[in-house]
C-alpha cells in the first residue's frame, strides 16, 4: 500500500458546498438578450415535440382564471368599464408557460450543442426529471420558486431557509378525470410589475416560430383575454436537386450537403387591436445592431428587463400633440399573414477522429452526424386576399411582396406597423436578418434572409463561437454550408425565372412586354437577396458566406437584355456601343440600378466583364448595321482612335483593318455594302450629283452616313477622301453601253448628259490642269454633247454661232440654256483647247548662246515656266513674253496659258534636283526658293522620297557639303562622332527639311559595331554623346552592344561585357585579370548601360581562376592573398552556377597544404617548429579536412590539408573534400583491465560534475548526440581502468595506407549504440586533454578543436578557479541538479555575493506590451577587455562614461565587459602565422557589401538559423523559435516597417500613424549609424513584435531592428535630445547582425569578427558621438 492510500484511509469526508444563488446570478448575468425565459421555454417545447404553447399573463389570482388549454372568454366587453393600459398594468401573480408534449423528444435534438435548458428535452408526459440545465435557471430570473406540473405530476423549487441553496419537492397531483396532456410552469412574480409589451413580445414570437420543427400554435393571454394567436401551417416539402456544377461539399471537407428541400410555409396571426394600440413605434432598421448589455433590477432582472423596452437603440424624439383618432374597438381582431419559403439543407458530417474528440472536449457533447441548415427565401405568388369583415393582410418579402410589405405599415391602425417586420427581406443590408440558433441571436447574417442551424454560440447564446479554435472550425464549415445553400436557392429562383422567361413571346427590341419587366425585377431581387452586407458583431459571419457562395460554382447567372446567362457571357453595357451593338447580352440597366452593389462585387471577382473588341467584332460578323447604326460605330470608332496610344499605331492599323472587313452597312432596298469596300466620300458641300439625282461608284460612303461624321475624321482616321470630280466622271463614262443603264448612259441620254456638262460647268474653275486633262482625256471619245444632230463627240460639235452650214452639228441642250461663260469654256476646252494644249505653238526665252544659234523651236505650254526672274536665275526654260509687255499673273492671258498648261512653279522633283546642281548659286537659289514655298507649293514633300538623292547642304567637320536626308542630323554635338550635320545657316530649317535631331539608336550601333572609337580620349567624346540618347536605346540595342567589340582598352578593342568600370580595382589580382576602364562619370553611365560593371561577379571570378588555376596563384603573390580569393567564392558560393561549380569540383584550384619535416631534424616525434609548410593547388578530392587533430598530428607529412577555417572548409566539403576522420580507422590495444580502481570512479564523478559546464558553455553549432540526463542515469556512462593503453591508427586515403601507433592516457568509446565507456592508463597520469578528446567525439557528430581544449579546460581546473574566471558555476549546476540523480549531484559551492540587479520591468498596463528583462551581465557573451580601451576613451569623451567599478552594459547587443578576464584562449593546432590585418579587412568588407535591402511583404520564420539555447539568451538575434511572420506595414523614410503577426489588428492596421514620431526618431539613429558602417540604408529594416527577447535579427542579409526595443530604452532619452546611449547600444548590435553574413551560429568565429567590424568603425562611432 502506497502512502498516499494509507493517508486516504486515515481522513474522513467533508461536503463541498456552493452557493448556488450566486452561481445562477453569474449564469443569468451572461444574458443579455430580450425574452430569454421565453426563448428557453419555447425551445423546450420544440425540443418535446410539442404543437401548441400557451403564455399566460395574469393580473390577480383567480380561481376560475384561464387554464392551459381552455378557451378564453368572449371578446364582449362591459362598456362601463374601460380596459387596462397594457403599457402599466401590473401583473401580480405571475405569468404561466403550458405546452403540449406529445410524443418521445426528438432524438437529434437531444445533445445539440449550446447551452439552452433540456428539461423539457428528457420530459414525457406524466415524468418529471429533476435535472436541469443552466437554460431553465433563466426561471429564477422572475421568480424564486416556479412550480411546474406535467401530467399527473408536480415538482416545486425553493430556496431551503431562504438561503443560498436550491431544493426541488415533487409529488403527485389529485386525479382528474381527464387525462393533462400539458407541461405548465407557473412563475409567481416576486412583486407587481408591468407585464412585457404585447406588441414586441408577438413580434418576436412571430419571427420565432417560423424555425420551430413542431411547434405550430403559441397564444398569448392577459387574464382570460386571448391578446393573440400565432398558426404556423406548412405545405408538403418539394424535394430540390443539388444544382449542376455546385460543389456540395465544404472547403474543409467535413460537410456535405445530400439534399435540399424547398417548404412553403404560412403564419396567420389573430392579434387584438388593443394590443396595436400600445405597441412600440416602428423600429428603424439601423446598420448596425449593438448587442445590449446586461442590467440588473428587481423583478425581471437582467433577462426580463426588455418585456418593457427594445434592444435596439432607439432616437429621442420630441413628442407631437397626438392626433385626435377615431374610436376603435380595441376587442376587435386584425388578422394578418405571411408566405415564407424555407430552403432546408439535409447535411451530413464526417469528421476524423482527433476533431470530433476536440470537439467533444469543448462542448461536452458528441457533435451531430447529420444536421439541417434552413433559409428564409419568400416566393413572389402569393395575392392580397379580403374576407367579409375582417382585414386580412398577407406580407411578402419577394420583389413584389416586399414592396407591399413596404406600403402594409401605413394600413395598420397605429404607429407600430406588421409584426411581421422580423421576417421581412433585408435588400438594404440594414443588418435586420439575423442568425437563429433556436432562436434568433444579435449575429446578422448579411444577406437579404434569416439563417438557422447547429451553430456552437457562446455561453450567452446571443453570438456564434468563433474564440475556441475547434468550435470555431465548426461554425465556419457550417457557414460555409450556408453559403452553398444560399447559391443554390440563387440557382433554384433563377432557374424558375429562365422558364418563365422562354414561355413569354418575343417582343419588339425597345418595348418589353410587362411580364418580362416583372421577370427582371425579380431577378433584381434575388441578386439584392443575396447580396452579401457587412455583419455584426462579428464581420466574419458574411465573409464565410460570401466566400463558400461564390466558391461553390465557377458559372454565375444573372439576368440580362437575353433572359438568364451565366456571367462569362454577358458584359457591362457600354453607353457608346448600344446604338449598334444590339444582340449582345448585356446586363440591363434596370439591373445596374437596382443591385449595382453586387455587380460590382461580380465585376471584382472577375465574373463579369466589360465589352471587348471581339464582341464587337462578333456582333459586327453576325448581321449589316442600319445607317443610324453604322454612325454610331464608326463615331465609337473614331473615340477609340483618339485614345489609342500614339506608340502602339501600328496595331491600330491591324484592328481598324478588321473592323473594317467585319462591318457590313444595310442601305434602303436591302443594299449591303461592305465597309472594307470604301474609298471615298461626299460632303454637302459636293458639286457631284448624288442619288436619287444620279448615281455614284460602290466605293462611295453613303450619304446619310457620311453628312453625320466630320470630314477630317472620315481622312485622318478612315483614310478615305472625298470623291473627284474625276473619279466621277471616270464612273459616269463607264456606265456607258452596260444593259439596265440608259437612263444614266451620257453616250445616249441627253437630259442625264447635260445634267453632267452643269456639273462639270460649276466644277471647271476650281479644277486643276492636270485634272482638267483628265475630264478631256475621258469624254473626247464619249458622244456626250448634246447637238442639233443628235449626241455627239466634244470635236465633232459645234457652238450656234457657228452657222455656215445648216447641217452642222450645232451644241442644243435640252433644257434650252445658253451657251456662254463657263459653259462655252468648258466645250471649248472640249473642243479646241485641247488641240491648243498638245501643240508646240509657244517660243521659249532664248539665252545668248541659243541666240547666237540661231534657232527658236516652239514648245508646248507645259513644257515652259511663268517668266519670272527666279525661273531665269534657275535656267528654266521660260515663256517668251517679250520686252515691251509686262507679265502679269492675273491677266487674261496668263488665265489662259495656265489653263493651257503653263507652269507656275516647278515640280516638287525637278526642284529638289535643282538643288542638287553642280552650280553653286543655282543650287542655293533653287533650296531657297523651295523652302520659302514649302507650305504653300510644296507641302507634299517627303524627305524619304528622296532618301537616295544628296540635296540637304552639310558639314563634314568643317567642310562644306551635300547628303542624303537620312545621313545629315542637325545637332551639332554629333561631329565629333563623324556625322554629317545640317550647315548652321539652315539650322532653322530642319524641321521643313525633315531633318532629324539625332541620329537613330541603330545607327549608333552600327557606327560603334563598323568604326569604334581609336584611343581613349575619342572613346570619351563618343561615350559622353551617346550617352544624351540612352533613352531611346530598347533592349535589343543594349544587348547589341553589350556584345559589340568597341571598347579602346590596351589589349585592343573589348565587349562592354568584357570591361570593368573604373581606373584599377582595390584587389590588384583582379586588376591584372580584368580590365578596367574609365571614360568619365557619364560615359562610364553608358557602359554600365551596355553591360559593363563595377566589380567581377563571383562568377566571372571563377571561371578566370578556372581558366589557368597556377597563373592566377602567381599573380597574388602569397598563399594568404589567394585564400582570400577563395574566401571569396565561399561567401558567395550560392551565386555559382552549378555548371561553374561543376568545373571546380574537377579543376586544381583548392590551396592545401602538406608540412615537409625540416632538413636538419631527426626523429618522428617532432615539434611544430620543425615542420616546414609546402602550398599547393590541388583538386577537392586530393584534400582532406582537418576534424582530428592526432591523426593529423600523426599523418601530416603525407596529407594535403585544407585551411581549418569554417568558411574555407564548408567550400572544400561542397566542392568533394572529405574530412579525416572519414579516412581514419583506429583500433585499441590495452593490457589487463585494473579491477576497483580509484582512479576510475574519481574520473567519473569529475565528468558527470564538469560536463554541465561544459554543455553550457558549448556554442559550437552541431547538436549533442547524448543528453547529460542519459548519460548520468543508470550504467549509460562507465569509466574503466587498463594498465597500459595504444591506439593503432590507419589512414587509408588516395591509394596508400599508412599505420601509427602511439600510447594514450585515455580513450571513450560507444558500445554498440549503448553505453559510453572511459577507458584510462593506469600506468601514466591522466592527461585530461585526452579525455577531453574521446568524449567530444562521442558527444557530437564533428567536433572542433576548441571544444577539446575548453572541456579540457574545465576538467582540469577547480571549480573556484572557474568562478574566478568568470563561469557561473551556482547557477549552472542548480539548472542541472534537478535532472541529475542524486548520486550525481555538483558539489555545492559558496553562495556568491550578490549582483548588481537588472533594470525594472515596464508596467503591465504601459504600450507596447511589457518588453523581457533586460539582459543581466551574468548571462551575456564575454568580451575581452582589451578590445573596449578605444571604447572607453571615446565614452569619456563624450561623457557618458559609467561610474564606479565593473563593466558597462551595452544596451541590445548582449555584450558586456567580464567583471574579470577572461582564461586565455589555447592555441590553435594550426601552426600558420597570424592572417594578416588586410584580409580581416577584406572579410569585413564582404560582410558589409553583403547586406542587402529586403523585398518580401511578408516574412516567413526563418528556419536556417540554428536554435540557440534558451540559457544563453541568445535569442535576441535568432528567429527560429517564433511562431508569428512579419508582414510589411508601410515605408517611412525610405526605411520599411514590418509588424509581427501577435500584434492585434487594429494595432497593426495604424501601427506607423500611431507611432510616427517615435518610429522617425528612431530612424534618425538608424541613417547616422548606416552612414558610419557605410550601409545603403536600404539594408535597414525596423520591425514590430508584441512579446519575445528579440532585439534584432539577420534575414538572408537583411538587417532588421525592434523598434519595441528602443521605445522602451532609447526614445526618452533621444526625446530629451541625448542620443549618445542609443548611437552605442545600436552600433553594437548592428556589428553584431553584420557579422552573421560571415558566420552563422553564435561561436568564437562570429566573436571575432564581431570584435573586427567594431574595432574598424569605432572611428566613425566616436565622430559620430563626440559631434564631428
Amino acid at each position: 500500500m502506497s502512502l498516499r492510500d494509507a493517508l486516504w484511509d486515515s481522513g474522513h469526508d467533508e461536503t463541498v458546498e456552493v452557493n448556488q444563488r450566486a452561481l445562477i446570478d453569474k449564469v443569468l448575468a451572461r444574458y443579455s438578450g430580450e425574452f430569454t425565459v421565453f426563448r428557453e421555454l419555447l425551445q423546450n417545447s420544440d425540443d418535446a415535440r410539442s404543437e401548441e404553447v400557451e403564455i399566460i399573463f395574469e393580473t390577480q389570482p383567480a380561481e376560475g382564471g384561464k387554464e392551459a388549454g381552455g378557451e378564453p372568454s368572449s371578446n364582449q366587453h362591459d362598456v362601463s368599464k374601460s380596459l387596462p393600459d397594457l403599457k402599466t398594468v401590473l401583473v401580480r401573480f405571475g405569468n404561466k408557460i403550458s405546452y403540449k408534449a406529445e410524443g418521445n423528444p426528438d432524438e437529434e435534438k437531444i445533445g445539440a450543442f449550446g447551452v439552452g435548458s433540456y428539461l423539457t428535452t428528457k420530459l414525457q408526459p406524466h415524468r418529471l426529471l429533476t435535472r436541469f440545465s443552466p437554460g431553465f435557471y433563466s426561471l429564477f430570473s422572475v421568480t424564486d420558486d416556479p412550480f411546474v406540473t406535467s401530467g399527473d405530476q408536480w415538482m416545486a423549487f425553493y430556496w431551503k431557509d431562504k438561503k443560498d441553496q436550491l431544493y426541488a419537492r415533487r409529488g403527485k397531483l389529485p386525479p382528474s378525470p381527464e387525462p393533462n396532456v400539458w407541461t405548465a410552469f407557473e412563475m409567481p412574480l416576486r412583486e407587481p410589475s408591468p407585464m412585457p409589451t404585447p406588441f414586441d413580445l408577438i413580434r418576436f414570437l412571430a419571427s420565432s416560430i417560423t424555425f420551430m420543427t413542431h411547434l405550430n400554435r403559441v397564444s398569448v393571454f392577459l387574464d382570460d383575454k386571448r391578446l393573440a394567436k400565432l398558426e404556423k401551417t406548412a405545405d408538403v416539402p418539394r424535394v430540390l436537386v443539388v444544382p449542376k456544377g455546385l460543389n456540395p461539399r465544404t472547403e474543409g471537407g467535413m460537410m456535405t450537403i445530400t439534399n435540399i428541400s424547398s417548404t412553403p410555409v404560412h403564419i396567420q396571426a389573430k392579434v387584438m387591436k388593443w394590443v396595436y394600440s400600445v405597441g412600440s413605434e416602428k423600429k428603424r432598421i439601423l446598420p448596425v445592431i449593438s448587442v445590449p448589455k446586461p442590467s440588473f433590477g428587481s423583478l425581471f432582472s437582467s433577462i426580463f428587463s426588455s418585456l418593457s423596452g427594445n434592444s435596439t437603440p432607439q432616437r429621442t424624439v420630441t413628442p407631437l400633440p397626438p392626433p385626435e383618432e377615431p374610436t376603435t374597438d380595441l376587442l376587435a381582431i386584425n388578422e394578418s399573414a405571411v408566405a415564407l419559403t424555407v430552403y432546408s439543407a439535409q447535411v451530413t458530417t464526417k469528421l476524423d477522429r482527433k476533431f470530433s474528440a476536440a470537439l467533444h472536449r469543448s462542448t461536452k457533447k458528441e457533435p451531430p452526424s447529420k444536421l439541417r441548415y434552413e433559409l428564409i427565401y419568400v416566393s413572389s405568388d402569393v395575392l392580397f386576399r379580403t374576407k367579409a369583415n375582417v382585414n386580412l393582410n398577407v406580407a411578402k418579402t419577394g420583389k413584389r411582396q416586399y414592396d407591399a410589405s413596404i406600403q402594409e405599415d401605413s394600413i395598420y391602425p397605429s404607429s407600430t406597423g406588421s409584426i411581421f417586420q422580423g421576417l421581412r427581406a433585408d435588400l438594404e443590408g440594414m443588418g435586420s436578418t439575423r442568425v437563429f440558433i433556436g432562436h434568433s441571436t444579435a449575429q446578422t447574417t448579411g444577406i437579404g434572409g434569416h439563417m438557422a442551424s447547429r451553430f456552437i454560440p457562446t455561453v450567452e447564446r446571443e453570438a456564434i463561437d468563433f474564440m475556441d479554435r475547434n468550435i470555431a472550425v465548426w461554425n465556419k464549415e457550417l457557414l460555409r454550408v450556408g453559403g452553398i445553400l444560399a447559391r443554390s436557392a440563387y440557382q433554384f429562383e433563377l432557374d424558375g425565372i429562365k422558364a418563365s422567361w422562354a414561355k413569354l413571346a418575343a417582343d419588339p427590341p425597345d418595348a418589353p412586354s410587362e411580364e418580362r419587366k416583372a421577370l427582371v425585377q425579380q431577378a433584381i431581387h434575388a441578386l439584392k437577396f443575396f447580396t452579401f452586407h457587412n455583419s455584426t458583431p462579428s464581420a466574419e459571419v458574411s465573409q464565410t458566406l460570401e466566400a463558400a457562395y461564390f466558391a461553390s460554382s465557377a458559372a454565375f447567372p444573372i439576368i440580362s437584355s437575353r433572359g438568364i446567362m451565366n456571367c462569362s457571357e454577358i458584359r457591362m453595357p457600354e453607353p457608346s456601343l448600344s446604338t449598334f451593338v444590339k444582340d449582345l447580352p448585356v446586363v440591363p440597366q434596370e439591373v445596374i440600378s437596382g443591385a449595382g452593389r453586387m455587380l460590382s462585387v461580380l465585376e471584382s471577382k472577375g465574373y463579369i466583364k466589360t465589352i471587348t473588341f471581339n464582341d464587337v467584332l462578333k456582333e459586327l460578323n453576325s448581321r449589316p448595321l442600319t445607317t443610324v447604326e453604322m454612325v454610331a460605330c464608326l463615331k465609337w470608332w473614331t473615340k477609340v482612335n483618339a485614345d489609342f496610344p500614339n506608340d502602339d499605331r501600328q496595331r491600330l492599323a491591324s484592328v481598324q483593318a478588321t473592323l473594317v472587313n467585319a462591318a457590313i452597312l444595310s442601305t434602303e432596298g436591302d443594299k449591303l455594302i461592305q465597309l472594307s469596300s470604301i474609298k471615298t466620300f461626299t460632303t454637302s458641300r459636293s458639286i457631284i450629283l448624288t442619288p436619287p439625282q444620279g448615281p455614284l461608284p460602290d466605293h462611295v460612303l453613303p450619304f446619310a452616313v457620311s453628312k453625320e461624321l466630320h470630314q477630317t475624321t472620315l481622312v485622318s482616321v478612315f483614310g478615305w477622301h472625298e470623291l473627284t470630280v474625276v473619279e466621277w466622271v471616270s464612273y459616269i463614262c463607264s456606265l456607258g453601253g452596260k444593259a439596265g443603264s440608259t437612263d444614266h448612259d451620257i453616250n445616249v441620254n441627253p437630259l442625264w448628259s447635260e445634267k453632267v456638262l452643269l456639273v462639270l460647268v460649276r466644277g471647271w474653275p476650281s479644277l486643276s490642269d492636270s485634272d482638267k486633262e483628265r475630264v478631256c482625256a475621258l469624254l473626247r471619245d464619249k458622244t456626250c454633247i448634246p447637238t442639233s444632230n443628235g449626241m455627239t463627240v466634244p470635236d465633232q460639235a459645234y457652238f450656234p454661232n457657228v452657222n455656215i452650214f445648216q447641217d452642222l452639228s450645232v451644241v442644243s441642250l435640252p433644257s434650252g440654256a445658253a451657251i456662254r461663260g463657263t459653259t462655252e469654256r468648258l466645250l471649248q476646252a472640249l473642243e479646241e483647247l485641247m488641240r491648243l494644249k498638245n501643240t508646240a505653238a509657244f517660243s521659249k526665252e532664248l539665252t545668248a548662246d541659243e541666240k547666237a544659234q540661231g534657232s527658236s523651236p516652239r514648245y508646248q505650254a507645259r513644257q515652259l515656266y511663268e517668266p519670272l526672274d527666279v525661273f531665269r536665275s534657275l535656267n528654266l526654260p521660260i515663256l517668251d513674253w517679250g520686252q515691251k509687255v509686262k507679265w502679269r499673273g492675273s491677266s487674261e492671258e496668263a488665265k489662259l496659258l495656265f489653263e493651257l498648261g503653263l507652269q507656275r512653279y516647278p515640280p516638287l522633283g525637278t526642284i529638289i534636283t535643282l538643288c542638287t546642281d553642280q552650280n553653286p548659286q543655282i543650287r542655293n537659289t533653287a533650296l531657297q526658293y523651295f523652302l520659302d514655298n514649302i507650305t504653300t507649293k510644296y507641302d507634299q514633300y517627303d524627305a524619304n522620297d528622296f532618301a537616295n538623292l544628296a540635296y540637304i547642304p552639310a558639314l563634314r567637320n568643317t567642310e562644306t557639303c551635300l547628303a542624303k536626308p537620312k545621313e545629315v542630323y542637325s545637332s551639332a554635338q554629333w561631329t565629333s562622332l563623324g556625322f554629317l550635320v545640317l550647315d548652321h545657316k539652315h539650322q532653322k530649317d530642319a524641321s521643313k527639311l525633315q531633318v532629324a535631331t539625332h541620329p537613330h539608336p541603330y545607327a549608333l550601333v552600327q557606327l560603334l559595331r563598323t568604326r569604334p572609337p581609336k584611343d581613349a580620349a575619342e572613346a570619351e567624346k563618343w561615350f559622353t554623346v551617346i550617352s544624351t540618347r540612352l533613352s531611346e536605346f530598347s533592349k535589343s540595342h543594349l544587348q547589341e552592344m553589350s556584345e559589340a567589340r568597341f571598347v579602346p582598352t590596351k589589349s585592343g578593342h573589348l565587349s562592354p561585357s568584357q570591361c570593368f568600370i573604373g581606373a584599377q580595382s582595390s584587389n590588384s589580382v583582379h586588376s591584372s585579370l580584368f580590365t578596367f576602364v574609365n571614360f568619365g562619370n557619364v560615359a562610364n553611365s553608358f557602359l554600365m548601360a551596355c553591360g559593363a560593371k563595377q566589380e567581377p561577379s563571383i562568377e566571372e571570378i571563377a571561371k578566370i581562376l578556372l581558366e589557368d588555376p597556377a597563373r592566377y596563384y602567381k599573380l597574388c603573390g602569397e598563399p594568404d592573398r589567394y585564400l582570400q580569393e577563395l574566401r571569396n567564392l565561399a561567401v558567395n558560393m550560392k551565386l555559382i552556377p552549378s555548371f561553374t561549380l561543376m568545373r571546380m569540383k574537377r579543376s586544381p584550384m583548392l590551396l592545401a597544404t602538406q608540412y615537409k619535416p625540416k632538413v636538419d631534424t631527426k626523429g618522428d616525434d617532432l615539434d611544430d617548429e620543425e615542420w616546414d609548410p609546402t602550398y599547393g593547388l590541388k583538386r577537392a578530392d586530393e584534400i582532406v579536412l582537418v576534424d582530428d587533430t592526432s591523426a593529423y598530428q600523426a599523418f601530416r607529412g603525407v596529407l594535403w590539408t585544407a585551411p581549418q577555417e569554417d568558411l574555407i572548409e564548408v567550400l572544400y566539403q561542397n566542392l568533394g573534400s572529405r574530412k579525416l576522420s572519414s579516412h581514419v580507422v583506429e583500433e585499441y590495444q590495452t593490457t589487463a583491465e585494473i579491477l576497483t580502481s580509484k582512479k576510475a570512479i574519481e574520473v567519473r564523478e569529475l565528468v558527470l560534475e564538469r560536463l554541465p559546464l561544459f554543455l553550457h558553455e558549448h556554442t559550437h553549432s552541431s547538436k549533442t548526440r547524448i543528453s547529460m540526463s542519459w548519460l548520468s542515469s543508470g550504467q549509460n556512462f562507465i569509466v574503466k581502468t587498463f594498465g597500459k593503453i595504444a591506439v593503432v591508427t590507419q589512414l587509408r586515403f588516395a591509394n596508400q595506407s599508412i599505420k601509427r601507433s602511439r600510447e594514450t592516457s585515455a580513450i571513450a568509446q560507444r558500445i554498440k549504440n549503448g553505453h559510453i565507456q572511459l577507458w584510462i592508463a593506469g600506468n601514466t597520469q591522466t592527461d585530461m586533454y585526452d579525455v577531453a578528446t574521446s568524449l567530444t567525439k562521442q558527444l557530437f557528430d564533428s567536433p572542433k578543436a576548441n571544444d577539446a581544449l575548453l572541456l579540457m579546460t574545465i576538467l582540469s581546473t577547480d571549480l573556484r578557479s572557474l568562478k574566478r574566471r568568470g563561469y557561473n558555476i551556482s547557477r549552472i549546476l542548480k539548472q542541472r541538479e534537478a535532472a541529475l540523480p542524486p548520486s550525481v549531484i555538483p558539489t555545492e559551492l559558496p553562495q556568491e555575493p550578490p549582483r548588481e540587479k537588472g533594470p525594472v520591468p515596464l508596467p503591465v498596463g504601459l504600450q507596447p506590451p511589457p518588453l523581457p528583462p533586460k539582459p543581466g551581465a551574468e548571462s551575456l557573451a564575454q568580451f575581452d577587455p582589451r578590445d573596449w580601451k578605444m571604447a572607453s576613451d571615446l565614452l569619456s569623451k563624450a561623457g557618458i562614461g559609467a561610474s564606479g567599478a565593473g563593466p558597462a552594459t551595452v544596451p541590445g547587443t548582449q555584450l558586456a565587459v567580464p567583471r574579470t578576464p577572461t582564461p586565455p584562449r589555447a592555441p590553435t593546432p594550426q601552426p600558420t602565422s597570424a592572417t594578416p590585418t588586410n584580409v580581416i579587412s577584406h572579410n569585413i568588407d564582404l560582410a558589409v557589401k553583403a547586406c542587402r535591402e529586403e523585398s518580401g511583404s511578408v516574412l516567413q520564420n526563418r528556419q536556417s538559423m540554428q536554435e540557440v539555447r534558451e540559457t544563453m539568451n541568445e535569442s535576441y538575434c535568432d528567429v527560429s523559435g517564433t511562431s508569428e511572420n512579419l508582414k510589411l506595414a508601410g515605408e517611412l523614410e525610405g526605411i520599411k516597417i514590418y509588424v509581427s503577426d501577435d500584434v492585434a489588428l487594429r494595432l497593426a492596421k495604424t501601427f506607423i500613424s500611431d507611432n510616427h514620431e517615435g518610429l522617425v526618431r528612431f530612424i534618425h539613429i538608424l541613417k547616422p549609424l548606416a552612414r558610419a558602417y557605410e550601409l545603403p540604408q536600404s539594408t535597414l529594416h525596423i520591425f514590430y513584435d508584441a512579446t519575445g527577447g528579440l532585439i534584432a535579427f539577420n534575414r538572408n542579409a537583411s538587417l532588421f531592428v525592434n523598434f519595441r526595443f528602443y521605445q522602451s530604452w532609447h526614445d526618452a532619452e533621444v526625446r530629451n535630445g541625448r542620443r549618445n546611449s542609443a548611437f552605442i547600444s545600436w552600433y553594437f548590435t548592428l556589428a553584431h547582425e553584420i557579422a552573421h553574413n560571415l558566420v552563422e551560429p553564435h561561436n568564437s568565429e562570429h566573436e571575432f569578427y564581431f570584435s573586427a567590424i567594431c574595432e574598424k568603425y569605432l572611428m566613425s562611432l566616436g565622430k559620430l558621438l563626440t559631434g564631428e
